[in-house]
């Protein structure tokens, strides 16, 4: 039997523990805002595909193995329904929630004359609409449970400067930069902040795709166009997962109470707004 001071230890833990939602963290930048936010000391229900369902499952025992509770959640977030639903399940199984990272997200490599509508609905669904339904199901369980929240999406470096090639993406990541202002003034006298992240080249599969379809485009060799990219880092590196994950980290925490409505670059040096 316990005795009072570890009773009272274990109903202090209780108490303290928060519980985060990351998109897309079945792999790339969501596995490794995940990860951070567990050593942070949060729950985490990992999101993401149903047939990321592996890989989530992956992600969950590396949180548990940091000492954390998890689990996987199969969500596609373009769909508002399963947005509400995956937040319902964190809540349910980890037993609150506080945080919502709206990290997933797609990529198009398409010269602008030859956009379709079908281009732009999908990047849309998955890029844009994801993250109102994310700021939605979040701030409606915060309402619920009566207590303040963080907001954090994905932006991108696209959404500070449209990229030739990449004029839809740019677009989607525009629209998240102007939506989390909005929102963020929308939600502050509830107590919920809404920002966003906005990363540059990160080293993910992501960029792999990019640089191949660059390749297809412009002829250069696979690999050229994401070595030119890095090249014009400041900083002299490719950006990894973990140094978006530092600023995700940032926004989730308390040191960031008194910042809503931002988007912040962490991009090694590329831009400067």
């Amino acid at each position: 039997m316990q005795n009072t001071a570890e009773q009272n230890a274990a109903q202090q833990n209780a108490s303290t523990t928060k519980v985060a939602l990351v998109t897309g963290a079945g792999q790339g930048i969501g596995r490794g805002i995940a990860l951070r936010l567990a050593q942070d000391g949060f729950d985490i229900a990992v999101a993401d595909l149903d047939f990321q369902a592996e890989k989530g499952a992956g992600v969950v025992k590396e949180i548990q193995a940091l000492g954390r509770k998890a689990v996987f959640v199969s969500a596609d977030v373009s769909e508002r329904d399963q947005v509400f639903a995956a937040v319902q399940t964190a809540t349910d199984v980890l037993g609150g929630f506080d945080v919502i990272v709206n990290n997933a997200g797609i990529a198009q490599v398409k010269p602008i004359v030859d956009i379709t509508a079908d281009d732009l609905d999908k990047i849309f669904r998955i890029n844009v609409n994801s993250v109102v339904w994310g700021i939605q199901a979040a701030a409606a369980k915060f309402d619920e449970l009566g207590h303040k929240g963080k907001i954090v999406s994905a932006a991108s470096i696209a959404a500070i400067q449209g990229f030739p090639i990449l004029g839809a993406y740019s677009a989607s990541k525009f629209a998240v930069r102007g939506i989390t202002q909005a929102a963020a003034q929308e939600l502050a006298p509830k107590g919920i902040t809404v920002n966003a992240y906005a990363p540059g080249i990160v080293g993910t599969g992501m960029w792999e795709l990019i640089d191949e379809k660059l390749s297809e485009i412009n002829g250069k060799p696979l690999g050229q166009n994401l070595k030119e990219n890095v090249d014009g880092i400041a900083l002299g590196r490719i950006e990894t997962p973990d140094d978006v994950a530092k600023v995700v980290s940032f926004f989730a925490g308390p040191d960031s109470d008194y910042v809503t409505g931002q988007v912040l670059l962490v991009d090694g040096g590329m831009l400067y707004n």
